[in-house]
């Protein structure tokens, strides 16, 4: 069953098993991208718990943050199901970010929500599922309809995308930009 879980360094050794799935590729929703390179391309354990309270403090509406950065949520999106699952939270399969704005690059190509899943538990419906319970978590945000993009050539994340109701509205330097309504009747999917 896949499910949202906040980070939690009790999951430490399924999230390294995930990250180092994905090799060099860029991990979308992940939240590492402005943690220092040195942090983000280690998974010991002290990498995890620094990754997870910069991941908390960035949701933490009360803590400032920094200019150009705007508040999020992330989650990491775990499989409860499957075989040699963690005691708490299942595998991690992947990761999801919520933005509760958009600054002028996100508009662009980021977009109010990023994903993905590592790369040997795809096809498994695990995008599409995640992606869900994180429009319901933006739906509760207050949030009327939000942007998801993904690379032109990424013929997964945009059946992913048109499948939870993303509209294209353009394609601007080879990223497509998709619109989600949202509000009433989400929840009765």
């Amino acid at each position: 069953m896949t499910t949202l879980v906040r980070p939690d360094v009790g999951l430490h050794a399924s999230w390294a098993a995930a990250l180092l799935d994905f090799g060099s590729e860029h991990v979308h929703g992940a939240g590492t991208i402005e943690v220092p390179l040195e942090v983000r391309s280690g998974t010991a354990r002290e990498a995890c718990a620094y990754v997870v309270a910069e991941l908390d403090r960035r949701s933490d509406p009360t803590v400032p943050l920094d200019p150009g950065t705007v508040r999020s949520d992330y989650f990491w999106i775990t499989d409860s199901g499957a075989e040699g699952d963690e005691a708490r939270g299942g595998e991690v399969v992947g990761f999801i970010a919520t933005r509760h704005d958009l600054t002028a690059f996100l508009l662009e190509t980021g977009g109010h929500v990023g994903y993905s899943v590592r790369p040997s538990r795809r096809g498994e419906g695990h995008a599409g599922r995640a992606l869900l319970l994180a429009l319901d978590h933006v739906t509760d945000l207050g949030l009327e309809r939000v942007l998801i993009t993904c690379d032109e050539d990424n013929e997964a994340s945009r059946r992913t995308i048109e499948s939870a109701g993303g509209v294209l509205e353009d394609v601007r330097e080879r990223t497509m930009r998709f619109w989600v309504g949202l509000g009433q009747g989400r929840r009765q999917r």
